[in-house]
């Protein structure tokens, strides 16, 4: 598939560029957001299950 863009061939694939780099942001952010509250979690969970003083 050969994409005929012409004169706005810099715009769009621009826009695309952005497009894909905010997705990939997005992932990577979800990503380590995840991983900090599955530690939070934990680290809760450990807490919990540790008998005070």
């Amino acid at each position: 598939m050969i994409l005929d863009l012409g004169k706005y061939a810099a715009t769009v694939l621009g826009a695309y560029a952005v497009t894909l780099g905010l997705i990939a942001l997005l992932v990577v952010a979800s990503v380590r957001r995840a991983r900090r509250a599955r530690a939070e979690l934990e680290r809760l969970e450990s807490a919990r299950r540790t008998p005070n003083g």
